[in-house]
This record gives C-alpha cells, structure tokens and sequence, in this order.
C-alpha cells in the first residue's frame, strides 16, 4: 500500500454541474465525447487521492502543474453530460480559502510560505489569460452549506445505505428555486449570511448551459456519519418548510424549521474537532 492510499479520504461533500456536450466548444468536445465512452471513469475519491499524492513531496505540490482531463459523466434523458473536474482551478481556489481559515504557523508548518507565494503568482498569471474561467464543482469540508439545499427538493433526494445520499436536479429547476428564495428571504428579513450565499450561488449557476443537471453529493459524509443519522436527514425538507413559513408569515414555523437545520449541521461540523 502507498502512503497516499493508506490516506483518509477527506470527510467532504459537493455541488457539480453536468453540462450537455452543446456546451462545450471544439476541440474540448470531442475529447469529452471520446472520454464517456470509457470503460470505467474516476470516482470523486480518485480525483482526492491524486491531489492528496501532490502533498507528499518536500516541498509539497498544493496546486497541479497541469490542469486535470477528467470529468464525471452521465446520461440525462439520453443526453450526455459532463462535470469537468478542472482540479488545478479549483486547487488555487482552495488556497485561498485557507489563507483565511488556518491560522498562519499551521498552515506555514502544511505549506510554506514560498510555496505559497509561487501558486499565487502562477494563478495571477492564470487568470489574466482565462479571466472567465469557472469551476464546475464546488466542495466543502465537514458539511454541506445550508444554502445549497435551497436548489433542491426532498422529492429529488437519493440515499444508498453506507454507499450515497445525493440531490440531482434540472438547473431550470434549481434557478427558480434560488430565485424564489431569495425573494422570500429579502421580503421577510434583513440581508444575512444565508442571502449573501445564495446569491453566491445564483450568480454561479448563471454560468452553465440551461439544460445543464445539478447535484448535490455528500461524498465522504456517508462514511463518516451514522447510518440511522443519514436515513432521517431531510435538510432540503427542512429548508423548504422555513422558506414556506416565512412567505406565509410563520415566523415560529421558520424559526423551528431553520433550528433543526442548523443543529444538525453544527453537530456535523464539531466532528472536525473530535478526537
């Protein structure tokens, strides 16, 4: 067994959008169309072990020097679409974030300074080439953020025991679903954190092809929370009845809805800290 595979998969979870073939110019299509017909295609702890061997080295790689060729595919309706990984991207991305997360002797002791210095001028370098580049997935680490499960309905959610819990949903559909949150929400109470992040995620998803497909994957979670705790997790439900009850001017039945939300994903996030 490698270092890398005796690893620990990180406990993360995902928001990914599939694009239609259409969607994507010459040559990048036909690579996509060639890639789908492969045998068997990477799983997302493929795609985490792969950046996990990028750490092991002295000094360590936090970025990829190439950008990844891989994608998750599927079929919607008998169309096939596709979730770019864009690994590189979203590494520089991810930096980012924990220069403002990790306190500055941790994260010198996982990535030194120079090391640092070096991925940001790369990425500056990147962007004035690519200024309108996105990602196609958006992760986080011990959780999944209140405000994704506004684009989905408790109809749409799919749990496997001990194997998945995932939300897929048209993006026709999770655009009206923002929407109608975001009105809901600014009609009935001052700008906050959860306003804030799904404009957020709004204007992202402003981004992708119109008959694109959405999923929400709790990737790594399944493995890391009970199973009885998982089968009775009805968050999309439960954001959906406080937005309900806020247009309907129930404050109590938001306030209950959104408390019961919120706990469960506190409890989840304290786990980081657990020995």
């Amino acid at each position: 067994m490698t270092k890398a595979s005796a690893l620990m998969v990180p406990y993360a979870s995902y928001l990914r959008v599939y694009e239609p073939l259409a969607a994507f110019p010459e040559p990048e299509r036909s690579h996509w169309e060639r890639y789908a017909t492969r045998a068997a295609t990477p799983t997302y702890q493929d795609e985490l072990r792969r950046s996990l061997t990028d750490l092991l080295p002295t000094p360590p790689v936090p970025v990829p020097v190439h950008e990844s060729a891989d994608a998750f595919t599927t079929t919607v309706d008998g169309v096939l679409v596709v979730c770019p990984w864009r690994t590189r991207l979203r590494g520089w991305q991810a930096l980012e974030e924990l220069v403002d997360e990790l306190p500055a002797p941790v994260l010198d002791a996982v990535l030194p300074p120079v090391v640092r210095r070096q991925a940001a001028a790369d990425y500056e370098r990147w962007r004035e080439r690519n200024p309108d580049a996105r990602p196609w997935i958006r992760g986080a680490v011990w959780q999944v953020p209140v405000r994704w499960f506004a684009l989905f309905s408790d109809e749409e959610r799919e749990y496997e025991q001990g194997e998945r819990l995932r939300y897929r949903t048209p993006m026709v559909e999770a655009r009206r679903r923002v929407a109608r949150a975001l009105k809901t929400l600014r009609d009935s109470t001052e700008d906050g954190p959860l306003i804030d992040g799904l404009v957020d995620v709004g204007a992202w998803l402003e981004e992708f092809h119109p008959r694109s497909m959405v999923e929400l994957d709790y990737g790594g979670l399944v493995h890391a929370l009970p199973e009885a705790q998982l089968a009775a997790d009805r968050s999309a439900a439960d954001l959906a009845e406080g937005i309900a009850a806020l247009r309907d001017g129930d404050d109590v039945g938001a306030d209950e809805a959104y408390g019961r939300l919120m706990e469960r994903w506190r409890a989840v996030r304290e786990r980081l800290f657990a020995n």
